[in-house]
């Protein structure tokens, strides 16, 4: 079994995954409201307000941007946004 260090806690464990079985809870909750903050207020806002909106640290709002299910989640949203947009600009005509 591969030795990995928690990236939140910093602690060694012998588990999948980037972070320690004790910190995955806490983990996938800030990850939901990461991504629940983005999909109700976009970008449009730096990693500092988002921190001090939702009490993740810059640290975790870092690490989450490259896992794979947030790019996935955020092409999603930017494909809504696209429709709509167009839809909007149907109605406008």
């Amino acid at each position: 079994m591969e030795l990995n260090r928690c990236s939140r806690c910093g602690n060694f464990y012998t588990a999948e995954g980037n972070v320690c079985p004790r910190c995955s809870t806490k983990d996938g909750f800030e990850f939901s409201t990461f991504k629940t903050y983005v999909h109700e207020n976009g970008f449009e806002n730096s990693l500092n307000t988002i921190s001090n909106d939702t009490g993740i640290t810059v640290k975790n709002l870092n690490r989450f941007m490259e896992y794979q299910e947030f790019q996935d989640y955020q092409k999603e949203i930017n494909n809504i946004n696209e429709l709509k947009n167009a839809i909007g600009e149907l109605g406008s005509n």
